[in-house]
Formats: C-alpha cells, sequence, structure tokens
C-alpha cells in the first residue's frame, strides 16, 4: 500500500484550522475578508506597542547640544581701494597689523643677514624658558670669565656693556643689555647660563622659529654677529608678533635708555621709540647685512589700541649721512607711519542688530543681536572675518532674552550677544518627530 503523509504539525497549521481541530468545530471557509480581519487582529496590538516603544524612547532621548549660527555676512570689507604702500626701493620689507591683517611684503623673501635682530629671538627664548611677573628682576646670572673678556670686543666694533666676572647680573637687566644695549657679551652670557653652551641654545633657537612657522630662519649664533644666521622681513614679523605678547619683553624694548648696575647709562639703538608710539623692537647693522630693523608701533581707533608689526632688512646707507642704521630707522618710520595714517575705524553693527540666532537642533530658532555697536579697525579694501562664538559654557538650553550666550568678532574687536527672545527647549512634537 502507498505510505500516508503524516499530519502537519500544530505549528504549521491555520490557527483557525488548529482551533476547529480543538473544539471539534470546523473552521470557516477562507475568504479574503475573513483573512485580512484575521491579520488586524494579530498585528494590531504589535504594531500598538511598537508606537508606544517608538514614543517613550523619543521623548527619553537627550536633546542635541544649542549651538550659534551666524546670519550676517561671513566678512566685511572697508570702503575703498586697498591703498599703496611706501615700500623701501631695496631690501625687502613686511608690514602687518596684529589681529587684523598684512598690507603684504616688498623685495624677494629670501633669507639675508639680520646682524642684532636675532638677539630678538635670544630674548623670546629666554622668556620662555624663564618667565617673568613685571617689575620682577628675574632670575639671578652669574657673570662668568668669557663675559668679562668678551666685554673687550668694542674695540673690534662689536656692541658690548662692561661687566664682572664673579658678580650676579639679573634676567632683566641682562636683557635690557640686549634689547637696548644691543650687548653681544650678555647675549653669549645668556645663551650659556640656559643651555650650558652657545651652540645648545642655537639649536633652541631654531627649534622655536620652527614652531613658529619661520620657515626661512636659521641661527648660528645668540647675538647675530654671524652673517650665516640669516632670516626673511616675513619670518622676523612672526617672531615680533610672538615676543610682544610677553608684557615683561614690551615693557623692554619700549624704553629710551636703562641705568646698569654700574650707574652707568645705556640709551636704545632704536631711535624711534617714543611712548604711545613706536613701541619697540630691534635694530641690526653690520657690513654685511646692512641696516636691519624690527619695529613695533601704535595706534589708537575707537578707543582701542592696534599693534603694527613690520620690518625692513638689508637697508642701504641713508644718502644724508651714510648710516646704514640711519636708513633702516628712516625706512621703517616711512611704513609705520603709513600705517597710523590709514588705520580707522568703521561701525559694522548697530546695537540690538540681530546677527544670529540659537539653534536648537531639532529646527528651533532663537534670534540673537548684538548688545552693543560692534567696531572694527582696518584700512581701504581691507577683508576681516565676523566670527559668531559661544561663551565658555556653551549655549543654555533654556534662557531669558537679553541672556548673553557668545561674542561676535570682527577683525579685533569682540562684542558680547545676547538673546533677543526667551530660549525655550524642543516641544514634544519636535522631540517626537526629530530623525538620526
Amino acid at each position: 500500500m502507498p505510505s500516508v503523509a503524516p499530519p502537519p504539525a500544530d505549528s504549521e497549521r491555520d490557527p483557525l484550522e488548529l482551533l476547529a481541530a480543538l473544539t471539534n468545530k470546523p473552521a470557516p471557509p477562507p475568504t479574503a475578508l475573513r483573512t485580512t480581519l484575521r491579520r488586524v487582529k494579530i498585528y494590531t496590538p504589535l504594531a500598538v506597542l511598537l508606537l508606544v516603544v517608538l514614543v517613550v524612547a523619543q521623548s527619553l532621548r537627550p536633546l542635541p547640544e544649542p549651538g550659534l549660527r551666524l546670519t550676517a555676512a561671513e566678512s566685511f570689507t572697508f570702503d575703498g581701494e586697498a591703498p599703496s604702500v611706501p615700500w623701501p626701493a631695496s631690501g625687502q620689507a613686511a608690514l602687518e597689523v596684529e589681529g587684523l591683517g598684512d598690507f603684504g611684503t616688498s623685495g624677494e623673501q629670501e633669507p639675508v643677514p639680520i646682524a642684532s635682530v636675532a638677539k630678538v629671538m635670544t630674548a623670546y627664548v629666554i622668556l620662555q624658558e624663564h618667565p617673568m611677573e613685571l617689575d620682577s628682576p628675574g632670575a639671578s646670572i652669574p657673570v662668568d670669565e668669557q663675559a668679562e673678556q668678551d666685554a673687550g670686543l668694542s674695540d673690534d666694533g662689536e656692541s658690548t656693556v662692561e661687566v664682572t666676572a664673579g658678580s650676579e647680573m639679573s634676567q632683566y637687566e641682562a636683557l635690557q643689555a640686549i634689547m637696548i644695549a644691543s650687548a653681544n657679551n650678555v647675549a653669549r652670557l645668556l645663551a650659556r647660563w640656559d643651555a650650558g653652551s652657545e651652540e645648545e641654545f642655537v639649536d633652541k633657537m631654531n627649534e622655536t622659529a620652527a614652531e613658529l612657522g619661520m620657515e626661512n630662519t636659521t641661527y648660528t649664533d645668540p647675538s647675530g654677529l654671524s652673517s650665516d644666521t640669516v632670516s626673511t622681513a616675513e619670518d622676523q614679523v612672526l617672531l615680533g608678533r610672538a615676543a610682544m605678547e610677553d608684557p615683561v619683553f614690551r615693557q623692554i624694548v619700549a624704553q629710551l635708555s636703562y641705568d646698569d648696575s654700574q650707574g652707568e647709562n645705556h640709551s636704545n639703538w632704536n631711535q624711534l621709540v617714543s611712548p604711545g608710539d613706536v613701541v619697540g623692537i630691534k635694530t641690526g647693522t653690520t657690513t654685511a647685512a646692512g641696516g636691519n630693523l624690527l619695529f613695533a608701533a601704535v595706534q589708537e581707533i575707537d578707543g582701542e589700541q592696534q599693534m603694527i608689526i613690520g620690518a625692513v632688512l638689508t637697508q642701504p646707507p641713508d644718502p644724508v649721512d651714510n648710516s646704514i642704521l640711519i636708513g633702516a630707522l628712516n625706512a621703517g618710520r616711512e611704513l609705520i607711519e603709513f600705517a597710523q595714517e590709514r588705520l580707522r575705524g568703521e561701525t559694522v553693527f548697530t546695537a540690538g542688530q540681530e546677527i544670529g540666532y540659537v539653534d536648537d537642533g531639532l529646527g528651533g530658532h532663537t534670534p540673537v543681536v548684538v548688545t552693543e555697536d560692534v567696531h572694527a579697525a582696518g584700512w581701504d579694501g581691507l577683508e576681516v572675518r565676523v566670527e559668531l562664538t559661544a561663551g565658555g559654557d556653551g549655549v543654555p538650553g533654556t534662557a531669558d532674552a537679553g541672556t548673553e550666550v557668545g561674542t561676535v568678532s570682527v577683525g579685533g574687536a569682540s562684542v558680547p550677544v545676547a538673546l533677543g527672545e526667551d530660549l525655550t527647549e524642543p516641544g514634544f512634537t519636535d522631540r517626537l518627530l526629530r530623525l538620526g
């Protein structure tokens, strides 16, 4: 007899057939309607359960961090055409206003000897390695035999100051000696004191130059006497900007003169220095290097001092007195006066003006306004960036209108921004419908 197939397992049978078998009641004949209703009864509770889980999950998810978004233009350009800079006729130069921009460069930015301008890096490294407080003498530096002997090199044309072996010199006076009197012997003394040898200190100078992005600079000695110590005007402006951030350095290079511990007065070789006008930085002259000057000056715009930094290298002798020092000073003075005259202020935003909004991350926007007029400093044709930045604690999730939530910066000017309306958390619907 042919074999009979076994009946299907209960798990494989239609639920209604199984129910009919258990109750001895035949299942109703299948129809499309009955099949549809059966499926609705089975899947509706599951769908409702999934919907409840989704709603609960969406409502309990952490809210995204709110952020500031700028609606104003991302830059501002001063009216007028860019001015023509009175660059030196020879050598090379660079000129900028810190925090605003630069006027450009002149001449080939190729490495050239910089003479005693190298002492700016010497002072910068010393202050990085041995930070000082204003009006503090700093560390005590023992004067060695070499420093005393090197003082005699003034007979050979070197710039030096008299020191006595076995005595001590304050760090502050040593910095005055190299930045004001341009003392080669003290520059070498500082190198030995800091690093143990001049060679190891030079390594620090070059490492620091690399960190500052001075790609065309090589130091071979701490004084700059060697013609193998070379740089560019552009690189020296980078260094000048970094060095002028140190308040002790700024104080020293702005001095007209100083009295050393032996009572001798030393005038600043940078004869341009004058309070509230030219505030540094360093001259450097040798036959090989010509006349060189790294300078800093200030100009007040709308109550804020703007720092002008520039450099002129390889300048020829002044035609009147045949001095390469005067040649460099005159070239620097012309650039300083040019920058001071061209700098001006302009109102970019007025108090209460809407410049952006708080984005709650779920589509809600709350306007942000400036709390006071925003005045930018610049010159004709200069384009400066407009940046909206949240406060140190970030943007709050809720806050009243008028609450400060960050700052807007235009060039070197920064002003607080505040909420133009009350900031509230996203509503239930926004939370429920969010994606991602």
